[in-house]
């Protein structure tokens, strides 16, 4: 059977089924209530999260059945494809904001082109730096501290990776425009089609049959395409209710040009957490050894699950903000700037006294085999977790201004918060406290990047017009 003959019909259902909602969905031009907010940005938080609790499956199978040197050797060189991936997130926010922008200003056709434009432009550049990654591997892997036995577990997960690139800069691209598209909740059963099949394949190619780390990483790459290619035959489908579809476009240089530096606060807050993990990692292999990059590892892992639900949500209503100011109504500009940094503030506080709870828990799972690794993760993840209380405001902060079209702001403002700020404090911090100074690294440089972002805000009004109405 022709693949096209399977596929058409399950998005004809898809369709069906979305045109029998489409009188109770929600919309971007409509007044948004903390209820509608809420309803309109908690799938793309499904989506973060379960994003999130796949990758944590990922390395717990990794840590479980292949060991602690595998576990450390994956968090390792993870930094390296998510370095190389960093042009997905660019576009992907930076274009959905042009087009969120576009659609406000009512000129569908010119939408999506743009659209279009974009995703073919993230596909062409990450293949070239896929091929680039697999050339230099191996290099990069050595300059990262890695030999012997680690070295060798980080070429093998990363060179599969590495093929993965495009279908992982495509998951991410659809995240933030399935959400322009009017469509979160088909963005969020698209990650969880992905996520299933990473999470089943990883108990399978990894704890049943002992593929080891190849094993995991050939589960990530078949779950990227569930994510990263599904998706086009929707969008490919014009029948669909879909704010977005697919189309010939043409090469606008100028709104490509805008779209990278609109994006370029993704880029880089993904190209310095890159940095900066492979910094933390550096340092930590000298202060602790192994032990160390496992621990960072463990915490990565689970506060992606935290780091998840502010992510989702500014990448949730960001669209929203970039219609309402494409149509100049800036009173609903202004409704959402004050509804969520409320929403922002609570989640925080709740998320942070949660996450003191949790983090024994998570630990255990992850590396209760080993009582002195256990410890200090254990130690770290809550030195870690008192970032949780800032982090939400900055993040929504770049966000917000992305979706304005202000790029060179919000590029400021993730360039300060991840790599300036916490380089210095992952530098000096362990100077002054040893190894606690790298756990509380990140949350220096949260509290100095919320004096930036709040002056940011207070100014930015003038220009704006989100604080008064």
């Amino acid at each position: 059977m022709h693949s096209r003959t399977f596929i058409r019909p399950v998005f004809c259902t898809l369709c069906r089924k979305e045109d029998a909602m489409s009188k109770q969905r929600i919309q971007l031009s409509d007044h948004f209530t903390y209820s509608r907010l809420l309803r309109f940005v908690l799938p793309c938080i499904g989506t973060m999260l379960f994003t999130s609790i796949y990758g944590i499956v990922d390395g717990l199978c990794v840590s479980n059945f292949v060991g602690k040197t595998a576990f450390a050797a994956v968090n390792l060189i993870m930094p390296l494809p998510m370095l190389l991936g960093t042009i997905g997130f660019m576009l992907g926010t930076g274009g959905s904001a042009i087009v969120g922008i576009t659609l406000g200003e009512g000129d569908q056709k010119k939408a999506d082109r743009y659209f279009t434009l974009f995703l073919l432009a993230a596909l062409v550049s990450v293949s070239v730096l896929a091929v680039l990654g697999i050339v230099f591997l191996r290099p990069i892997a050595v300059l990262l501290g890695a030999k012997g036995e680690l070295l060798d577990y980080a070429v093998r997960y990363g060179r599969i990776l590495m093929v993965s690139l495009p279908t992982f800069a495509l998951q991410n691209m659809f995240q933030s425009f399935f959400v322009t598209a009017e469509k979160p909740h088909l963005g969020f059963w698209f990650t969880v089609g992905a996520g299933c099949t990473n999470m089943v394949l990883d108990v399978l190619m990894v704890g049943i049959w002992g593929w080891g780390v190849e094993g995991a990483a050939i589960a990530t790459f078949i779950s990227q395409l569930v994510g990263g290619v599904l998706p086009v035959f929707y969008f490919i489908n014009r029948s669909n209710s879909s704010r977005l579809h697919l189309c010939r476009t043409s090469f606008y240089s100028k709104v490509l040009r805008d779209a990278c530096i609109n994006g370029s606060s993704e880029l880089m807050t993904n190209l310095s957490m890159s940095l900066v993990n492979i910094l933390y990692n550096y340092q930590l292999l000298r202060l602790a050894g192994e032990n160390g990059v496992a621990a960072y590892g463990v915490i990565m892992y689970a506060a992606f699950l935290f780091v998840a639900v502010f992510v989702g949500y500014a990448v949730g209503s960001a669209p929203i903000v970039s219609f309402h100011y494409g149509a100049r109504n800036h009173a609903e500009v202004h409704n959402l700037y004050r509804k969520s940094l409320r929403l922002i503030a609570v989640v925080a506080v709740t998320l942070t006294l949660a996450s003191m709870f949790i983090i024994p828990c998570v630990a255990r799972i992850f590396v209760g085999y080993d009582a002195e690794l256990l410890a200090l993760t254990s130690r770290a993840f809550r030195l870690y977790a008192l970032s949780f209380l800032i982090m939400g405001f900055n993040v929504y902060a770049s966000s917000f201004f992305t979706a304005l079209g202000d790029g060179v702001t919000s590029a400021l403002i993730s360039f300060l918060r991840t790599l300036a700020f916490q380089v210095i404090a992952i530098l000096l911090l362990p100077l002054l406290l040893g190894i606690d100074g790298i756990w509380l690294a990140v949350t220096a440089a949260e509290l100095a990047a919320l004096a930036v972002s709040a002056a940011m805000l207070l100014t930015k009004d003038k220009m704006f017009h989100y604080r008064k109405v």
